[in-house]
């Protein structure tokens, strides 16, 4: 016996059952042999999936916010599954452009042409240039590109022309002294932002810095990346992901409250417990199939702002971005049956019955033995890592790596539900708000805790990554810092009056304060022909380093004592080139191995060569090798001499740097530039701070939006006891504050434990890579604010609705 009468099969009589003794419509009754296994499943499933579809506004309401909240989930997964096709088509560009000398060169023929680089930097960005010279009518053309540029004119990509165009690119234009013909097409440019030019130039040749090839496309591997640059990039993809799974596995929770009370309902007419799970199950599939939907929907418009987005100087167009099908058929299978599982789950503490719905009761308290477990399991995995540093990029430990930052984030949050229901246990007393907020939360804290849990992820993530490349960022710039203001250039030259007028220009060039520069080349004994080893690989002549120069110039690298032109010496670090003594033949063009074999360049080292001690640079480096001056060699018999020249600049004279450049550019457009202490890396670690800023603002306001959800949820579920406190003459500034509290108490502990797991997980991922352990206070409590921020716009958001159900008539009943 029941309160409502005797039970037939689990239901009561005059409900569900035709009898005549029955009042009032029935309900339809529950098959008498129901399917079993699968086809319960399905049917289940169909089931709710038909409720989900047919609950009039309140049901729509409910899978719409479901499926925007999975939708947004989706596309940052859809997009970090465009990754692979991403980077493929960003180098397969590059590889089809370029061809930086053939092994072979061929011959001149009338489809070849004269290549070179002529890269520049300018305010901080890199500048791709190409010199081109056909040597016929039928050059090859690289991809963007309809006609080769005549001499004195250039090809630029469509930022470029932007840049030269605008009032900054002034010092630029003088620099490209090239007519400006047409633009770069798409399939010649890695992205749209790229900054690249293709000019011709009759001055080019192979002994200033040109390869003579027949056609473009290349086969290049791509250097691994460095320890830190591998453990950034997977810790800047766990850090934005991790937040987006917590999220999805919200998002497919919205409503739960009324789902469980049609439950109730279907348990009145005898359904059984699984088949109610099965049920709600399907409810929330259908909101995780239409956010599969929206998902594509937000990728594919969101993709179209690629082309403005700059990261760690890649720049790609929208139509690479598009995901791995194998990632994005895992990504349409496992978002559903994420959404399956996550309601199963969380009907495992819940009791539909015929009545209503029970919940724990008593309430169980969180256990905490298992939850440390986890990110103590993590730091383990990050630990193991650390110990094998110089393969940090290999397969495993990349796993190990992302696997053990994983578990460390979700390690926090498997904290925050204990630590919540820990603290609000033992609030007693304090104002009327403070002790409805936390009388609400010692009844129910999951809800909240749920939403939060993804602000502890995201906040915790951010913290960790921005700790990892401020402590490298850190000692670039320390290294960088040490390092003199010196600029030094490098590239081929055909003698030493090429390097007297470079000289000559740069002593000229405002903010330079000394000047100088010797040609490098290499010499070998003059019977040293190479030799083959086990008959297949050449071993290469013994030489030796030629530095031909000045006094001056020459006595920076060894105390020469007196010297005059025409004047040769070699170092006394020599014992292992014993070839290298007064009056020995050398050979001014040793073989290589490689290429056509060239007639020998005797020289004879004049017997009055005498041996010097050679100073350490500023490296703490010694030279090794013979020193010349100019008169003494021919430098138009060694095989492609190299050109270096130092410059000293004052640091205080503005775009000194830019100035010298330009100066570069008139020497030779093909000669390498570096400024020693100017840190290449701040456009990069910049771009990727911006980014990392950009995800964690948009992965806050995703979680944001999902508390702001689950907090109206939760007013509209209790608005009859809102209506009923507004009767009784409780204010609305009080119940407004009620509602700040019971958001400000989890994400405030939430926001600890996110500090205390980011700090300890960007210390040891500093560890890891051997760099110093550097907090930037103000980033993290920026990031914390972030966080906190949240919290006001919860509560401003759920007033509106809160007044809304404070109205008397939500004392109405039937």
């Amino acid at each position: 016996m029941t309160l409502l009468g005797p039970r037939t099969n689990g239901v009561p009589a005059g409900r569900g059952v035709p009898s005549s003794e029955a009042a009032g419509p029935t309900l339809p009754a529950m098959p008498d042999s129901p399917p079993a296994g699968p086809a319960a499943w399905l049917r289940d499933l169909v089931m709710g999936l038909r409720f989900a579809a047919s609950g009039g506004r309140e049901g729509w309401v409910r899978t719409a916010l479901t499926a925007v909240g999975v939708g947004l989930g989706v596309a940052v997964l859809f997009l970090g599954a465009s990754v692979p096709s991403l980077l493929d088509s960003w180098h397969g560009r590059e590889k089809a452009r370029e061809n930086l000398g053939q092994a072979h060169a061929p011959r001149p023929a009338d489809n070849t042409l004269l290549y070179a680089r002529a890269d520049t930097r300018f305010h901080h960005q890199d500048i791709r240039g190409r010199l081109v010279r056909p040597d016929g009518t039928r050059p090859p053309k690289p991809p963007g590109v309809a006609e080769l540029p005549r001499p004195g004119t250039m090809l630029v990509s469509p930022a470029l022309k932007e840049l030269l165009d605008s009032s900054g690119g002034r010092a630029l234009r003088e620099r490209l002294p090239y007519r400006v013909v047409g633009t770069i097409g798409d399939d010649g440019l890695r992205g749209p932002a790229e900054l690249t030019y293709l000019a011709g130039s009759s001055a080019l040749s192979e002994q200033r810095g040109a390869d003579r090839i027949d056609h473009f496309g290349m086969e290049f591997v791509q250097r691994p990346m460095r320890a830190p640059a591998v453990v950034l990039v997977i810790m800047t993809c766990v850090a934005l992901l991790t937040p987006v799974m917590v999220f999805i596995g919200t998002s497919v929770r919205f409503g739960n409250e009324r789902r469980e009370q049609r439950l109730a309902a279907l348990r009145l007419v005898g359904a059984d417990v699984r088949t109610t799970r099965r049920i709600a199950a399907g409810e929330a599939l259908l909101g995780s199939l239409a956010g599969l939907l929206l998902g594509a929907g937000f990728f594919l418009g969101g993709r179209q702002l690629a082309s403005v987005v700059t990261l760690w100087d890649i720049n790609v167009f929208p139509s690479d971005i598009v995901p791995d099908p194998l990632l994005a058929a895992l990504i349409a299978v496992l978002v559903p049956a994420a959404a399956v599982l996550v309601t199963l789950f969380a009907q495992r503490g819940v009791t539909v019955e015929p009545l209503g719905v029970v919940r724990n009761r008593p309430p169980v308290r969180r256990r905490l033995w298992w939850r440390p477990l986890v990110p103590l399991t993590g730091a383990g995995l990050l630990v193991t890592v650390s110990r094998d540093v110089g393969r940090v990029d290999s397969p495993l430990n990349t796993i190990w790596l992302a696997t053990g930052a994983t578990l460390l984030l979700l390690g926090v949050t498997a904290l925050l539900p204990w630590l919540v229901d820990a603290v609000v246990r033992r609030l007693r007393g304090g104002p009327v708000p403070w002790q409805l907020a936390t009388r609400r939360l010692q009844l129910n804290s999951g809800a909240a805790t749920r939403a939060v849990a993804g602000i502890t992820v995201a906040v915790a993530g951010a913290i960790a990554v921005h700790m990892t490349f401020t402590g490298m960022q850190a000692g670039f710039a320390g290294a960088y810092a040490r390092n003199s203001p010196v600029v030094e250039m490098t590239g081929r030259t055909d003698g030493w009056a090429q390097v007297r007028h470079a000289l000559t220009l740069l002593r000229g060039t405002e903010g330079v304060r000394t000047a100088g520069g010797t040609i490098d080349s290499t010499v070998a004994a003059a019977d040293d022909r190479g030799r083959y080893v086990d008959g297949s690989d050449f071993r290469m002549a013994d030489s030796v380093f030629a530095t031909v120069g000045d006094c001056a110039q020459l006595a920076l690298i060894a105390d020469l004592g007196s010297c005059r032109d025409g004047d040769v010496f070699f170092t006394d670090n020599l014992e292992d080139r014993a070839f290298v003594r007064p009056g020995a033949r050398l050979n001014l063009d040793p073989p290589e191995g490689v290429g056509p074999v060239r007639p020998p360049q005797p020289w004879t080292l004049p017997a009055t060569a005498r041996p010097v001690r050679a100073k350490a640079d500023d490296d703490g480096l010694t030279t090794h090798g013979i020193l010349i001056t100019p008169s003494a060699v021919d430098v138009g018999r060694m095989h492609q001499p190299l050109m270096h020249l130092s410059v000293r600049y004052d640091p205080r004279t503005p775009d000194a740097v830019e100035h010298i450049r330009t100066t570069a550019a008139r020497i030779n457009p093909t000669l390498g530039v570096i400024a020693r202490a100017e840190n290449q890396h701040d456009g990069q670690y910049d771009s990727l701070r911006t980014g990392l800023f950009i995800g964690a603002v948009v992965t806050l306001l995703l979680i944001g939006a999902g508390l702001v959800i689950s907090t109206v949820e939760q007013l509209y579920e209790h608005r009859r006891l809102l209506a009923a406190l507004d009767a009784f003459g409780t204010r609305r500034a009080t119940l407004g504050w009620s509602v700040l509290w019971q958001t400000a108490i989890p994400v405030v502990l939430g926001l600890l434990l996110a500090v205390g797991g980011g700090l300890a997980l960007g210390a040891l991922l500093l560890s890891l890579i051997d760099s110093a352990v550097f907090v930037d206070w103000p980033v993290v409590a920026g990031m914390a604010g972030a966080g906190a921020a949240v919290i006001l716009l919860v509560t401003v958001v759920s007033l509106p609705p809160l007044w809304r159900m404070m109205r008397p008539d939500g004392l109405r009943t039937e």
